[in-house]
C-alpha cells in the first residue's frame, strides 16, 4: 500500500491545526495585561486637570449621539468575552453583561448619560469581577446571589408592568363596552 491509499488527504492534519493556530493568534487579547490596558483605555486613560476625575475613550465616543454608546459597548464586550473563554461562571458573566447594559442604556440619554458613562466605569467593574474569579474560582459571595435575585426581580417587573396594564385595559374595556 502506498501512503496516498492509507491517507487519501495528506493535507488534513494541517487543516486540523488551523483553528488552534488562529486561536493562538488572538490569545494575546485575553491575557491579563492586555485586558488591564483595555480597561484603562476605555475607562481611565485621561484625567480632568485639577480633579481626581478620570475617563477613557468610552466617555469620549459616547458623546457621538446614538452610535457612540453602541461602539463603546461593543468595545467593552471584550472583557466579558475573555471571561467566558477563561471559564468564569455564568452568574459572574451575567453581572458583567448587566454592567455593560446599564452603561449603554443610560449612556444614550443626552448629557446625563455622558456624565454617567464617566462615573459608572463598567470596564473597571468587569475587570475586577474577572480578577476576583481568577483569584477565587467558582466561589460566589452573598452579594453575587443578591445581585442575581435583584436582577431577576427587575426583569420580572419589566414584564409584569405591561402585563398588568393590558389586564387593566381589558377589564376597563369590558366594563365600559
Amino acid at each position: 500500500m502506498t501512503q496516498a491509499s492509507i491517507n487519501p488527504q495528506p493535507d488534513r492534519p494541517q487543516l486540523n491545526r488551523l483553528p488552534f493556530e488562529r486561536s493562538r493568534r488572538i490569545a494575546w487579547l485575553f491575557r491579563d495585561e492586555t485586558l488591564r490596558k483595555l480597561e484603562i483605555l476605555l475607562d481611565e486613560a485621561f484625567r480632568i486637570p485639577g480633579t481626581r476625575i478620570r475617563f477613557g475613550i468610552d466617555g469620549i465616543i459616547g458623546l457621538v449621539p446614538g452610535l457612540g454608546d453602541v461602539i463603546g459597548g461593543l468595545l467593552s464586550l471584550v472583557i466579558p468575552l475573555a471571561a467566558w473563554v477563561r471559564g468564569v461562571p455564568y452568574i459572574t458573566l451575567v453581572r458583567m453583561l448587566v454592567n455593560l447594559g446599564i452603561d449603554v442604556l443610560i449612556g444614550t440619554v443626552p448629557v446625563f448619560g455622558d456624565a454617567f458613562d464617566i462615573a459608572w466605569k463598567p470596564n473597571r467593574r468587569n475587570y475586577a469581577l474577572l480578577q476576583r474569579h481568577l483569584a477565587e474560582p467558582r466561589r460566589h459571595t452573598w452579594r453575587d446571589w443578591l445581585f442575581l435575585c435583584a436582577l431577576a426581580a427587575a426583569v420580572a417587573m419589566v414584564f409584569a408592568i405591561p402585563l398588568a396594564l393590558v389586564v387593566w385595559l381589558l377589564v376597563w374595556l369590558n366594563a365600559h363596552v
